[in-house]
């Protein structure tokens, strides 16, 4: 433990509801949530407004759209979250060198090693000024923490939201952490929390009362000793800068079960390419290639195959991939699948085998990676513009690790009926940039507006009509700053 609160940890308010919120005029105030939807899509994340209704992250969808009839759905847009993301990480290394990320909007700092805060005084001046340029350069709030130990600065953090700042000085933690529900410590999940529950433990003053001899008895010597020092608030783990990835992988969960193999392996290949686009975007490598399988029954199968060296070949990856499918029975149903690099390296090994792959008749091209998917599917397998949130529809914001690639685009040049996804960034040649509100019966509604501008107009159109198009998303903060609309404040889209 140190002797000053100088480990920060910031965690962006409702990260990716905000984003839509300052990015769309008219939901700010609004019931937002973030996610898969398609019938077995699930909540990445929902705004503070939608909160009140009882939504939260990893609740299915369809559950979500019951509590919240009246909220705005809306695929995520992780192209965008990204570059706000760069944002906010290039402030936090202004102030260290030991940036510690956790998620796309969740980081520690050490401020004493960037030599911006020694004492208490110096550490809140710190905080107050990070979040100030948060707002400055992105439009959005951040919570922020500031403690002695890792653990109590994301505590900290947590009691902060939304939109605050709170300081633990050093001395004050076991007071401060008494009368706290023993779910606030990290580790301690429902089931933890029931069985502790059930002998009586229910606050972290109930953990130290009860000792480390009978956590140990009762949760195991590993997890009851850490259980125990986290209670009296001991945590005595380093900001590490870097965090080694162990593996890059991708997966789609799909709205109805596959059962024709042909398209199987067809999106089996499909996620090969993407795998191997997100590995070479990390500067990796890799010699194990993984194939994940969960079949109608919810059973999951994984298969794994070493190569002789590491490799970011497309071709190898998908070959490999398409080799490991061949073992698994899909008998019934596929309702997810997964295609992942492991063993990674920073360097590719020229092999044989990839050469010779290269060189056979056939062969697919890297640029054609994405034409072995099936026409129209996309990561939920309802058609083009539907995306899940990270790691598949199955996934939650906040989880440690890369998101899911950029949605794709809502539409198929060229295609008779072309889909659009709630929430995607449209352009048409007449009324300019705008996102799309809905879609169905040959029509798509589209309300023009842009982050800064009043609150626009919605227009319908025929879904294929020439004149709209897909969009890149525009910044949320234009270089005059962001406006006053443009902010989430106290009390408006804020959580965490």
């Amino acid at each position: 433990m140190r002797s000053a609160p100088t480990i920060l940890h910031l965690d962006m308010d409702a990260f990716y509801a905000s984003v839509e919120q300052a990015s769309k005029p008219s939901l700010r105030g609004k019931a937002v949530i973030v996610g898969g939807l398609g019938p077995r899509g699930v909540v990445a994340t929902a705004s503070y407004e939608a909160r009140r209704f009882g939504v939260h992250s990893a609740m299915p969808t369809a559950q979500a759209r019951r509590l919240c009839p009246n909220g705005a759905y809306l695929i995520p847009r992780f192209s965008l979250y990204r570059q706000v993301s760069d944002l906010v990480m290039a402030l936090l290394r202004e102030l260290s060198p030991l940036v510690e990320p956790l998620s796309l909007d969740e980081a520690f700092v050490d401020l004493e090693a960037g030599g911006v805060a020694f004492d208490a005084h110096s550490a809140r001046a710190t905080g107050e000024r990070l979040r100030a340029d948060i707002r400055a350069a992105t439009g959005l709030s951040g919570s922020v923490g500031l403690a002695g130990s890792k653990m109590l600065a994301k505590v900290a953090s947590e009691e902060a939201k939304p939109a605050g700042l709170l300081l633990i000085e050093p001395g004050t933690e076991r007071e401060l952490l008494a009368p706290m529900s023993v779910r606030t410590l990290p580790g301690v999940g429902p089931a933890t929390g029931e069985h502790l529950r059930r002998a009586g433990i229910t606050t972290v003053g109930d953990l130290v009362e009860a000792g480390e001899d009978e956590l140990v008895r009762m949760v195991g010597r590993a997890h009851g000793t850490g259980l125990y020092r986290m209670a009296l608030g001991l945590d005595d783990r380093p900001v590490v800068a870097e965090r080694d990835a162990k593996s890059v992988s991708v997966e789609d969960t799909f709205d109805v079960d596959l059962h024709d193999r042909v398209r199987i392996r067809g999106e089996v290949q499909r996620l090969a390419h993407r795998c191997v686009q997100r590995l070479r975007g990390s500067g990796h490598s890799g010699r194990t290639i993984v194939l994940k399988v969960r079949r109608y029954d919810f059973s999951t199968l994984t298969r794994s195959e070493t190569l002789r060296g590491p490799t970011d070949d497309p071709g190898v990856v998908r070959e490999a991939a398409s080799r490991l499918l061949e073992a698994v029975d899909t008998t019934g149903g596929v309702r997810l699948l997964g295609v992942g690099v492991t063993g990674l390296a920073d360097y590719t090994q020229e092999d044989l085998f990839a050469q010779s792959l290269a060189a056979v008749p056939g062969s697919p091209p890297d640029a054609e990676g994405e034409a072995a998917a099936a026409p129209g599917t996309d990561a939920s397998g309802a058609g083009a513009g539907a995306a899940g949130p990270p790691g598949g529809t199955e996934g939650a914001e906040g989880r440690a690790g890369a998101p899911q690639d950029a949605e794709p685009p809502p539409g198929r040049d060229g295609a008779a009926e072309r889909r659009w996804a709630a929430g995607s960034d449209v352009r048409h040649a007449l009324y300019g940039p705008g996102w799309v509100q809905g879609s169905g019966v040959g029509r798509v509604t589209v309300r023009f507006e842009q982050p800064g501008s009043p609150p626009g107009r919605v227009r319908t159109f025929r879904v294929d009509d020439p004149e709209l198009e897909p969009s890149d998303p525009l910044p949320l903060v234009g270089e005059g700053g962001p406006g006053a609309e443009c902010a989430a404040g106290p009390g408006g889209p804020d959580a965490g």
